[in-house]
């Protein structure tokens, strides 16, 4: 997980918060994409879901979503660095954009997340989508 809090070793120049604003958006449609394709191909290959409730126990405990817990600590990072009342350094939101590239780039040959990431951009145009406005995201917040 990356550190947000100042570190006196680093710059203490503030970074720039809107960066991570710019992508936060992306990042949840993109959540929300994987979220609501995983739950196809479950309910494809073990039965229906039976509330919302049973959902989201599903999400939290069951090893069929715990490939998808990466992309939501992602979220909880950001979204503290976005609430922190504490200036950000440049390298802590260049941390997290890094750790946004890292996380997010599929491999067929993978393992792990991106393996997973990798089917679900295969089988869900949805998700490609949210990809791709993703990325445009991350590199609008470079210009």
């Amino acid at each position: 997980m990356v550190s947000l809090m100042s570190d006196p070793a680093r710059s203490e120049v503030p970074g720039d918060p809107a960066r991570l604003v710019g992508m936060r958006g992306p990042l949840l449609r993109l959540h929300k994409a994987l979220v609501d394709s995983e739950r196809i191909e479950y309910e494809r290959t073990m039965g229906k879901i039976k509330s919302p409730n049973h959902f989201l126990q599903l999400l939290t405990t069951d090893p069929w979503f715990a490939w998808l817990s990466p992309l939501s600590q992602l979220i909880v990072s950001v979204d503290e660095a976005i609430d922190s009342k504490e200036p950000l350094s440049s390298s802590a939101i260049a941390a997290l954009v890094r750790q946004t590239e890292v996380l997010l780039r599929p491999s067929e040959a993978g393992s792990g997340f991106s393996k997973h990431y990798f089917e679900a951009m295969q089988r869900d145009p949805d998700v490609v989508l949210a990809h791709r406005d993703l990325v445009a995201a991350r590199k609008q917040s470079t210009k």
